[in-house]
């Protein structure tokens, strides 16, 4: 049975896409830092990219859902559908998905949940790690376009560097206005000359 695992990354980012990946790994592939992305440190994490992105016998491709997508559909169904763009991407179509978590993704084949799954299974650690650095990659790009926030060093996650920057600056064109901490700091950013707020 040919078995890819799926991950999501950037569910819970404030600003960005969201990506997913899905991963076909031939029996017996083995790498000392094939983990939970989360628990590789980066420099490990891109080593890994790299071993599982050339191999010859790794099959992989990356989903994306956009900022617009995010905000049409919820951050939910938008994770959803770059997982279902991720499998929809390869070149050999898996008759088994194992997805991390416990929603399925509506996919044309048989489909697994697994709590703890980037943890537990290393197709799905693979996936979680090419999604990972895929998702790293675009955010350095757009913290080039904008740079007062740190996109680059924070990936778009609440950190204190990123809500001091929110403070400072209201919210940029690629933050999600959907979540709660982005439309307060929307909404203080409107207040007219009176101190009366705006209504988005």
């Amino acid at each position: 049975m040919i078995v890819a695992g799926v991950d999501e990354v950037g569910r819970g980012c404030w600003a960005g896409p969201v990506f997913a990946a899905a991963a076909i790994l031939p029996d017996g592939l083995r790498h000392k830092h094939l983990n939970d992305s989360k628990l590789v440190q980066r420099e490990c994490r891109e080593e890994l990219n790299e071993f599982l992105c050339t191999h010859a016998d790794v099959r992989w491709a990356v989903g994306v859902a956009s900022l617009e997508e995010i905000e049409l559909l919820n951050i939910l169904h938008a994770s959803l559908l770059a997982m279902r763009r991720a499998v929809a991407g390869l070149l050999t179509a898996p008759e088994l998905c194992l997805i991390d978590g416990n929603m399925k993704a509506g996919l044309d084949c048989e489909e697994m949940t697994i709590i703890d799954g980037d943890a537990r299974c290393p197709s799905i650690a693979a996936a979680s790690v090419i999604a990972k650095v895929a998702r790293d990659r675009a955010m350095a790009e757009l913290a080039v376009l904008y740079p007062h926030y740190g996109f680059e060093k924070h990936k778009g996650y609440g950190t204190p560097e990123h809500q001091r920057a929110l403070a400072l600056h209201g919210p940029s064109s690629i933050h999600r206005r959907a979540f709660r901490p982005i439309r307060e700091h929307a909404s203080a950013s409107v207040l007219d000359a009176d101190g009366e707020g705006s209504t988005w």
